[in-house]
């Protein structure tokens, strides 16, 4: 009985979101550009602040917020805290680098962050290389959402549901929602699934504590008494994840969440620069509802005790499913499950976009059907990680480990080109392929961190001193443009241009690469 009503309960608001994509397809501009590649990877660049906020807030509230949270708090304790702490900075960078991304972008005719370096650079096989390299980095991030959600539904099923049918749920449900929605409808799902999301972690940040413990003055004073080392650096058994790694590590993530691909895609479909300024100031308040997952984590410590390697994900819900009614349980596995569509939807559209745009779309017999292809690819993208997932679970853990690492190697060649004229292409480059090799080869050598640093951070100092020696010693390419064409300004108001009516393939106007000499 308690499976069958938390799974009609998730079934119905399984239904209800395809219902909010059709929905958002229906509420989308009806103007120039309507259908095209733009208003399905971008949302039209129409997306208002409340959209924009709840959209990127999902990034934050992935299936980590309930399964990988808890886990860490449950393993380790205070080394968790970085996410806070580099989320937090990077929305301070993002108030600045956000809306210099998208008057780019806009002004350009620009829908992702393979446009973006193409055209900077102005090589269009480089957004190809881009590409890839961002396929690479996302696709762990796919399959490690479709786990966690398929471990969502087979716990509020009560194991109803094996993993494996609840793996392909999750891949059938993402994928059938973004290729017939796109970004507009991830943003109206974001709606729904904050608040849930809002709703089931105030409750169970109060009846957690009260119903096990009495309330949260006896629940943090056994915690003092019988777990400090879960309250201080380098946390419990943590390997090394002492201060320095913290603070390393939330710098590096700081600057490379604002120009990993997902975040760009919801940049560019803000209406304007403005409503990101004012999104970078509220998101942060949203953060305080991570410290919920963190302390249930440790609050499972006392009450399912035992908990190792991947069961210890399983902290939380544990304690849903043990102490909550049936239909709770299934709202509170709804929020869950929604935080692993919302991401995964958005990681699988950029990919699409990505291919269809600037590797696929790169092809001149494909180029005028690059939403088709984009959506293909979505689907790919989609089968290939299930697949994975199935046969291959380590192979994609095991390359997660570097993807948030390897995607912080694009900083210099984004953020310092983007306001430097002087970065040449061979620097730029050859920056990104040292950073790149220095950072697998510390993490696949198990060296990170080293020295009681984050890897990616050592590899993305080698990155820049690399890029500035090679730009400063190697040969310059003439590129005739002037700086307006090649650099960004957060001051642009990115309303004239090819930028604004739409992508190339889709009725606006290609991207050139300039001539070198």
């Amino acid at each position: 009985m308690n499976a069958t009503i938390a799974t009609s309960i998730f079934a119905a608001f399984m239904v209800l979101t395809l219902a909010l994509g059709l929905l958002a397809v229906r509420g989308g501009g009806r103007g120039k550009g309507k259908g095209g590649l733009a208003e399905w990877s971008v949302g039209g660049r129409s997306l208002g602040t409340v959209f924009i906020w709840v959209l990127m807030a999902g990034e934050s509230y992935t299936s980590f917020s309930y399964l990988g949270a808890a886990g860490w708090g449950y393993n380790f304790g205070a080394p968790v805290l970085y996410v806070l702490a580099y989320m937090s900075c990077g929305y301070a960078i993002g108030f600045v680098v956000g809306p210099m991304l998208w008057s780019y972008a806009r002004r350009h005719g620009l829908v992702g962050i393979t446009d973006l370096v193409a055209h900077r650079y102005g090589r269009r096989w480089l957004g190809t290389a881009v590409a890839i390299l961002a396929t690479v980095c996302l696709l762990p991030y796919i399959q490690l959402q479709i786990t966690g959600m398929g471990v969502v539904v087979t716990t509020i099923s009560y194991g109803a549901i094996s993993l494996n049918w609840a793996y392909f749920i999750g891949f059938a449900v993402t994928t059938l929602f973004v290729v017939v929605s796109g970004l507009r409808g991830s943003a109206w799902v974001s709606v729904l699934k904050d608040v849930l999301v809002i709703a089931t972690l105030a409750f169970l940040a109060v009846y957690v504590p009260q119903h096990y413990f009495g309330g949260y003055g006896p629940f943090l004073d056994r915690i003092v008494a019988e777990k400090p080392q879960w309250l201080t650096f380098p946390g419990h058994h943590s390997g090394g994840l002492d201060q320095g790694w913290f603070i390393t590590t939330s710098l590096l993530n700081s600057l490379t969440v604002v120009i990993f691909p997902t975040t760009v895609a919801g940049y560019l479909g803000a209406r304007s620069a403005d409503a990101l300024r004012r999104n970078a100031v509220l998101l942060p308040f949203y953060n305080v509802l991570l410290f919920v997952p963190m302390l249930l984590g440790m609050a499972a410590l006392f009450v399912v005790p035992g908990l190792t390697g991947a069961d210890s994900n399983l902290a939380l819900f544990k304690l849903v499913v043990d102490s909550l009614p049936a239909w709770l349980v299934g709202v509170t596995g709804v929020a869950a499950a929604l935080s692993s569509i919302v991401p995964m939807a958005v990681f699988m559209l950029v990919i699409g976009t990505m291919w269809g745009r600037s590797v696929l779309g790169a092809v001149p017999r494909l180029a005028n059907r690059q939403k088709l292809w984009s959506q293909v690819v979505v689907v790919v993208a989609g089968a290939l990680a299930l697949l994975l997932t199935y046969t291959a679970p380590n192979t994609l853990v095991r390359l997660s480990l570097i993807s948030y690492e390897g995607m912080a190697q694009l900083v210099p060649m984004i953020l310092l080109g983007l306001v430097w004229r002087r970065l040449t292409l061979y620097g730029a480059v050859a920056g990104l392929a040292v950073g790149l090799v220095v950072v697998c080869g510390l993490v696949f050598t198990e060296h990170d961190p080293v020295g009681g640093m984050n890897a990616g951070i050592v590899a993305l100092a080698v990155n820049l001193v690399v890029a500035l020696a090679v730009t400063w010693l190697g040969p310059r390419p003439v590129d005739d443009r002037p700086d307006s064409e090649v650099l960004a300004s957060d001051l642009d108001t990115g309303e004239d241009g090819p930028g604004a009516g739409g992508a190339p393939g889709d009725g606006a106007a290609e991207v050139s690469p300039s001539p070198a000499k």
